[in-house]
């Protein structure tokens, strides 16, 4: 163990939600539950979406990838959390904290990219009706997932490599429940300036400029909007993207504040936030009011069980 000045770090403590004591107890039953209900969540419309074929369109597609990110996105965190809830003394490897960093990485940015490809998609369905079926064919849609999955795969690689090729000495305690960048790199003791320009590069690369992206979708989307002569047709059309900008100012949003904030505290609450709860909420919002996931739940329902 790296405990003393210039030893090199062996293992890594994980030292959030280390200090709440008695409420260690039901913080675990809480994240059990929602964990449950966000591996059952997003596996449904998994299932929908490859069963029923209403739901073989583009906007589908990108949701079955968003909830398939969704699901291995919060796996990357919370079953060692919950270990780590459970430990009397919850530590990492530096392997293991890599490899959490790399997909944790990964999964985060694929889901930007994937919730902008949604926004493209919501643009060209209400900006350009007469082209959609040619601007989101098979093979842009297949492309789109694939550039998400690049994006996530390019961003880890290049934030775990810059981080853990800097020497660890010393301190040994990550101030956070899992190995998020900026507390692993504040343990550091060589040189971060090029970790920390790789970050910023990152930021702005993958996940500021998808932010951009879906908010110029969003404003052409408005403005097609405001031209639609009736009220009940505005309601129309907004409703077919209203699930989609609730899912983005949550996610973005969430995140966004973590990222900004420079408190530990607030990192960790943030974090949790975004990590654990919001991918619970998701498949909520995607099918409570969505007339063609609830229809294809029933049509599901109805040829495995019956007539409920």
């Amino acid at each position: 163990m790296g405990g003393g000045n210039g030893t090199t770090v062996t293992e890594f403590v994980l030292l959030g939600f280390s200090d709440i004591g008695s409420l260690l107890g039901p913080l675990f039953w809480g994240v059990v539950l929602i964990y449950l209900v966000t591996l059952m969540g997003n596996s449904l419309i998994i299932l929908l979406t490859l069963a029923d074929p209403a739901l073989h369109s583009p906007m589908y597609f990108f949701l079955c990838h968003f909830s398939v990110v969704e699901l291995l996105y919060t796996s990357t965190i919370v079953p060692r959390m919950l270990a780590n809830l459970c430990s009397p003394r919850p530590i990492i490897s530096p392997a293991g904290c890599f490899t959490q960093m790399y997909f944790f990485a990964l999964f985060g940015v694929a889901e930007c990219c994937l919730l902008t490809a949604m926004a493209y998609d919501r643009y060209a369905a209400i900006c350009r009706p007469l082209h959609y079926n040619t601007l989101m064919n098979r093979g842009a849609c297949v492309s789109m997932v694939g550039a998400s999955y690049l994006m996530g795969v390019v961003t880890g690689t290049i934030h775990s490599i810059c981080i853990f090729t800097l020497p660890f000495q010393g301190d040994n305690t990550i101030q956070h429940f899992f190995c998020d960048v900026m507390p692993v790199l504040r343990l550091a003791t060589g040189n971060t300036f090029w970790a920390e320009v790789g970050k910023l590069f990152i930021t702005v690369a993958f996940i500021m400029t998808p932010f951009l992206l879906i908010i110029v979708s969003y404003a052409c989307i408005l403005v097609a909007i405001l031209g639609v002569a009736t009220s009940q047709g505005r309601r129309k059309v907004f409703s077919t993207c209203s699930s989609h900008l609730f899912v983005v100012v949550l996610f973005f949003g969430t995140a966004s504040v973590a990222y900004m904030t420079p408190t530990q505290d607030s990192d960790q609450i943030i974090s949790f936030f975004y990590t654990v709860v919001t991918p619970m909420f998701n498949p909520f919002v995607y099918t409570l009011r969505n007339k063609e996931v609830t229809g294809a739940m029933r049509r599901l329902v109805k040829k495995y069980f019956g007539r409920p």
